[in-house]
């Protein structure tokens, strides 16, 4: 099952070039603290599972699809109506304080804004300009079912090391850290540090570590870097793939780049 946000970095290409990933055997919870887009979760369709992010309104706009999704999908086909540059502008500016309203705004700059991409700027407000799509409502979404597999979910806005660290024996857990493929081999740390800094790649690798000795089933995805690959050398498995990156404006830019899926106790 797709999920219902379109997310730069996100995971929809992983269960296609590993499947096997789908098929882990676990009896615990399924936690994930850089949720994002929620393709994997929304691929493994976990009995429970514990979703977290460090972005407030991408959590608030999960919780209104666990809970209220009707009343969302209302406030979304008005502005599937009312969609045009002057109104992408105008709903972009706006500053909502109701949680049903946040949550049919940030669906709908995320499927009308240039490339999907999620950027704020120093004030923290969404800045990207509107792109070429125009469908609001798109003819596969199946909100029913989007909401129906979180309702055993549990949401949390904050930090990825408490929830790493609230992992214990029989719990899989899916790490999926901000990062960019396009800067592998040349300044690799200078380019991530914006999204994810290098401090905080240390961090996650301790606390996957910490994981790992108390017996939890570890997924961890991330750029092919000598670097990341130093982090897990010891103790966890560590695979290349490749993925086609369509993120570029410019079509020729766009190339085949190397990741990596680090896993333990599988």
């Amino acid at each position: 099952m797709n999920p219902f946000l379109a997310w730069t970095g996100g995971k929809r290409w992983l269960v296609k070039v590993a499947p096997e990933l789908l098929d882990i055997p676990f009896h615990g919870r399924y936690i994930e603290p850089f949720l994002g887009g929620g393709s994997f979760f929304y691929s493994i369709k976990p009995a429970y599972s514990i979703l977290g992010d460090s972005n407030r309104d991408l959590i608030i706009t999960y919780n209104a699809i666990k809970n209220y999704h009707k009343e969302v999908v209302r406030l979304l086909k008005f502005h599937h109506n009312n969609h045009s540059k002057s109104y992408y502008y105008l709903v972009r500016d706006q500053i909502f304080k109701d949680d049903l309203e946040i949550a049919a705004q940030f669906i709908y700059l995320n499927r009308t804004c240039f490339n999907s991409i999620y950027r704020v700027n120093l004030k923290g407000k969404f800045n990207v300009p509107i792109g070429t799509k125009n469908k609001v409502i798109q003819d596969n979404d199946k909100w029913d079912e989007w909401s129906k597999a979180l309702q055993s979910s549990k949401l949390v806005w904050g930090d990825f090391e408490q929830l790493v660290d609230e992992s214990t024996d029989g719990d899989l857990l899916f790490l999926d850290p901000p990062y960019t493929v396009r800067h592998n081999n040349n300044g690799f740390i200078k380019y991530n540090e914006i999204l994810f800094s290098w401090a905080d790649q240390e961090r996650l690798a301790k606390a996957a570590n910490r994981a790992r000795k108390r017996g939890v089933k570890i997924i961890i995805t991330n750029a092919n870097h000598e670097s990341i690959r130093e982090l897990y050398c010891n103790d966890f498995s560590v695979k290349e793939i490749s993925r086609y990156s369509s993120i570029a404006a410019n079509s020729v830019n766009r190339n085949r780049y190397e990741e990596l899926i680090i896993t333990c106790n599988i």
